[in-house]
């Protein structure tokens, strides 16, 4: 809790004024941020100073481990965060690659799950990563990475969280998470949310300890209309003490994952916090 509310007052201190041209807004920006959660011991890095709804967050990155491609099918599970970038960006709206309502295009999960290749076939990037991680193996390319240049045009929205690496060390499962891009009032709690989750969630299918996440940050900003509510409510109440993540222990493979599981399987004990905050949300 203390990284994020030290990041939050380093934007503030340091941060410069940035025009975004996607969004029309002005970002209060700095560059580079480290983060990490300590996946070992269950500090689950889930926000106090204002109430966080980490389902969605669960069920956004559940959505990407399916290879999900429609704002529908993460509605479904408990998710909306799809609904504006697959049926409010005008860009996207107009895009040929657009199939009709919902649809979000090759994004996230669809490159993670199923990789367009060469010769047309695809390639299922998770799929090798689990397959290596229960054999305890680490090639020291155990990477998912859903960003693909070459097919930016269609998909809604090029990945903010875009690659993780996995790594294994004496029989531990370490994650390095890379972010391009940060919403760090709105946006950011569901990234630590899920970085901790994935490692949590690979550790347990395939038996392997859970060790450190590692977040890295490229781009960390404050838009211009969430910088009052930042700076004077947030930042100014102190928070609570982490809360633990506990999965059900029958999850025990990626199949799992990809049929039967709901965010019924996922509990957060002792979570305290502060009412909810409610920040603008730029498209």
């Amino acid at each position: 809790m203390r990284q994020y509310l030290d990041l939050c007052q380093r934007i503030i201190d340091e941060g410069e004024w940035v025009e975004n041209e996607r969004t029309g807004k002005r970002c209060l920006t700095v560059i580079n941020a480290d983060l990490e959660y300590d996946v070992a011991n269950n500090q689950f890095p889930l926000i106090t100073t204002r109430k966080s709804y980490w389902k969605a967050a669960i069920a956004e990155m559940l959505g990407y481990l399916r290879g999900y491609d429609n704002a529908a099918d993460f509605r479904a599970i408990g998710c909306r965060t799809w609904d504006a970038n697959a049926n409010d960006n005008k860009d996207w709206l107009n895009n040929p690659h657009r199939k009709g309502d919902d649809d979000m295009g090759r994004v996230y999960g669809v490159q993670g799950r199923r990789w367009q290749k060469p010769d047309g076939s695809a390639l299922d990037q998770l799929q090798k990563i689990a397959d290596d991680l229960k054999r305890g193996i680490d090639d020291r390319g155990e990477i998912l990475t859903f960003y693909n240049p070459g097919e930016f045009d269609m998909g809604c929205l090029r990945p903010c969280m875009h690659t993780h690496t996995f790594s294994v060390l004496g029989g531990t499962l370490y994650l390095t998470s890379y972010q391009r891009s940060c919403d760090v009032p709105l946006g950011l709690n569901f990234n630590q949310v899920q970085v901790f989750f994935l490692l949590k969630i690979m550790a347990q299918i395939s038996g392997l300890k859970p060790g450190k996440a590692y977040h890295k940050i490229v781009n960390a900003h404050i838009y211009e209309d969430q910088l009052q509510l930042m700076r004077d409510v947030q930042l100014k109440r102190e928070p609570y003490p982490s809360p633990s993540l506990h999965i059900n222990p029958e999850i025990k493979s990626l199949k799992d994952l990809e049929t039967w599981v709901t965010l019924d399987d996922f509990e957060v004990e002792g979570y305290q916090y502060h009412e909810a905050i409610k920040y603008p949300f730029s498209v």
